[in-house]
């Protein structure tokens, strides 16, 4: 049987990171995946370049049930902190919209990392190759070739490639999204194994769909982008981005959406502002004062002309003339135009589910975690990455979450497994 400190499992972002930085510590660390490949989710994400952190990050960046659970693991590992790795293994990179930092080149660049910060340290990894089990020894092992100052709980994890012992484990297994690329619940049934609650999974950063018959009208719109104001939730409880909407033939995606989607629950309405930067009524008032163009031509001043022709044909059906001259409008008429391009409401049927979620929402409740080393209220058994119950925002957010909670779980390994 081969002993390690630690045993990673999952060979992801937060996984490999966490690897990196617990070997270099100096901790014996073993990675361990079912996939052949490493980091899939990095080489696919920000369209093969990887958008690895944003510039400004803090806790109100991310869902949770505990939304400052994230603050500490945040605040002592910054984008700031990833950003000198970065440099210093000299990949280049850029800025785009809204602090989001891609790579020049290629998503590579950050596994190529990753992998060389886990050869610093000594790290082992295994791949392909499946955890069968995980046993909890909570008796002190007699095994020379593992002394532990500060800890004598242990685990064995029987794998395809034969059983070892290690004084911890660290379930850097993801979530539920894309499974196309090997993403399981195994994290989930570990935490069921040691009964640790879950805050129930869900698809999040996903396009939301709508009622076929519904949505026939705008399904020919597929394709369209504009800005838009979106929202969800109650008055009380209300979230809203500014960001692009895009058309889709089975409802609505681009990143104001994805962002909303976290946040909207099923059965609830979103709401839209077609012309965020525009004081809709206003300008209906005074195009009646001064225009005598038809009020379809006025709307397609304020969104695309496609949309603004399918609004008008919606409307008729609904009574409303809005091909005649705008001065001919009634101000009731406009007042109510106005407020439905700032406040267009529908109800989602549902999402394009995990196929298409870049995240999972939920996971392993922060309740039985410690916010300080991701350690469970089960001894020496890690929970981070996406598998925890913290959701960021789309632009970065779910990688800084990796990197930072994977550099408290390893600093907390290291304080746990001090060697002798």
């Amino acid at each position: 049987m081969q002993t390690f400190d630690v045993v990673v499992v999952g060979a992801g972002a937060a996984g490999l990171f966490c690897a990196g930085v617990a070997g270099q510590l100096g901790l014996k660390v073993l990675v361990v995946d079912h996939s052949e490949k490493v980091a899939e989710k990095i080489r696919i994400s920000g369209g093969g370049r990887c958008n690895f952190t944003n510039t400004d990050v803090s806790a109100a960046n991310f869902l949770s049930e505990n939304p400052r659970f994230a603050k500490s693991a945040l605040s002592r590992f910054t984008p700031r902190d990833f950003l000198a790795l970065v440099q210093k293994h000299q990949i280049p990179f850029h800025e785009k919209h809204k602090g989001q930092l891609f790579c020049d080149r290629s998503a590579e660049d950050i596994i190529a990392m990753l992998l060389a910060e886990c050869a610093a340290g000594g790290v082992e990894r295994w791949q392909p190759c499946a955890v069968k089990n995980i046993r909890f020894l909570a008796k002190p092992q007699v095994l020379a070739s593992s002394p532990y100052e500060t800890c004598t709980d242990s685990y064995e994890i029987d794998s395809d490639r034969g059983t070892v012992h290690c004084g911890a484990v660290v379930i850097a297994t993801g979530g539920l999204s894309i499974p196309k690329i090997g993403a399981t619940d195994f994290g989930y049934r570990v935490a069921r194994q040691f009964d640790l609650p879950l805050v129930t999974p869900r698809p999040a950063l996903v396009p939301l769909t709508f009622d076929e018959s519904a949505w026939a009208p705008f399904a020919q719109l597929s394709g369209l982008s504009l800005p838009v104001e979106i929202a969800a939730g109650s008055k009380k409880a209300s979230m809203a981005f500014r960001e692009d909407l895009l058309f889709t033939h089975r409802g609505l995606s681009g990143p104001g959406v994805l962002q909303i989607s976290s946040y909207w629950q099923e059965g609830t309405p979103i709401r839209l502002n077609l012309a965020p930067d525009t004081p809709v009524a206003q300008y209906l008032r005074e195009a009646k004062a001064t225009s005598r163009r038809r009020i379809a031509n006025e709307l397609a001043a304020l969104v695309p002309a496609r949309l603004a022709d399918t609004w008008v044909e919606q409307d008729a059906a609904l009574g409303h003339n809005w091909h005649r001259p705008i001065n001919e409008a009634s101000d009731k008429a406009l007042t109510a135009l106005a407020e439905r391009l700032s406040r267009w409401e529908f109800i989602p049927t549902g999402t394009e589910g995990y196929r298409k979620a870049e995240v999972t929402a939920g996971g392993v409740d922060t309740k039985v975690l410690s916010s300080q080393t991701l350690e469970s209220k089960q001894p020496g058994l890690f929970f981070i990455g996406e598998v925890v119950d913290v959701t960021g925002w789309l632009g970065g957010y779910n990688f800084q979450w990796a990197w930072a909670s994977a550099f408290a779980c390893a600093h907390g390994l290291a304080a746990r497994l001090k060697p002798l």
